[in-house]
């Protein structure tokens, strides 16, 4: 199962993405957590020392590695080096969970990306394409990784949303976008909810035979996205997210 995480900035992605993660590596899977976030948190909710993450070189800046597999260097290079080798040489194992990080685009008026975003590309189909495990990739806030199609590919992508309009049209956005790329399944969380009305809200906007469910507005949940230890609060949270869990599973058979 191949899953994407997507939303709008601040909803709650990378938490949501982590819990996947933990929890398909307790039901007996191999989990490959791609942060594919420039803001790289998602290795830190996980509960990898930060340190560790800081060290892990992203594939964008493995020129050397990038240059072999591509067949150097030049105007010309394969569109698919073989990458398949370096998805456990450059990961960092936490149990059954593998983590990397992917490495943010260029920023403008810098060189050419291009021999990067190919080797890029292959390292996605090698994990979205070839393995037989599971991969949640907690993506970049908006639309941009699916209007680069970094996302084609995968069984399902979860878009996490307030209840808000501003949050519920970026969701409507990467939904369009989703459909475009034949992604098969787009599913709906929604999460930081307050009151009823914010429930009633979001039914009211999304198509609810693909709402996988709500998360409750937690403070103690927000230090824990922010690295700040506590056990307080995930009761509830592990509940509602449980239940989502199942709601996902079960869709993703069906």
């Amino acid at each position: 199962m191949k899953i994407a995480v997507s939303g709008k900035g601040g909803v709650g992605k990378t938490t949501i993405s982590a819990y996947f993660a933990k929890k398909f590596a307790q039901e007996g899977y191999q989990v490959y957590a791609v942060d594919a976030d420039p803001d790289l948190s998602l290795g830190t909710v996980l509960g990898i020392e930060s340190n560790e993450i800081q060290n892990l070189k992203p594939i964008v800046d493995m020129r050397d590695v990038v240059a072999s597999k591509s067949n150097g260097g030049g105007a010309f290079y394969s569109l698919n080096p073989d990458v398949d080798d370096i998805l456990d040489e450059y990961a960092i194992t936490l149990g059954k969970i593998k983590f990397f990080k992917m490495g943010a685009v260029k920023q403008g008026g810098s060189a050419c990306y291009c021999r990067e975003n190919s080797f890029l590309n292959s390292l996605m189909n090698a994990l979205l394409l070839n393995k037989k495990d599971v991969v949640v990739l907690d993506m970049g806030a908006g639309i941009e990784h699916l209007t680069r199609g970094t996302s084609k590919g995968v069984d399902c992508i979860v878009v996490v949303t307030e209840p808000t309009l501003v949050s519920l049209q970026t969701a409507k956005v990467v939904s369009k976008l989703a459909q475009e790329l034949e992604i098969k399944d787009v599913k709906y969380i929604g999460n930081k909810i307050r009151r009823p009305e914010e429930k009633d809200f979001l039914l009211k906007h999304l198509p609810q035979d693909d709402l996988l469910g709500f998360v409750s507005y937690n403070n103690h949940m927000l230090d824990a996205a922010l690295g700040i230890e506590s056990s307080e609060g995930t009761v509830e949270f592990d509940r509602e997210m449980d239940l989502i869990f199942k709601n996902l599973i079960k869709s993703l058979v069906n």
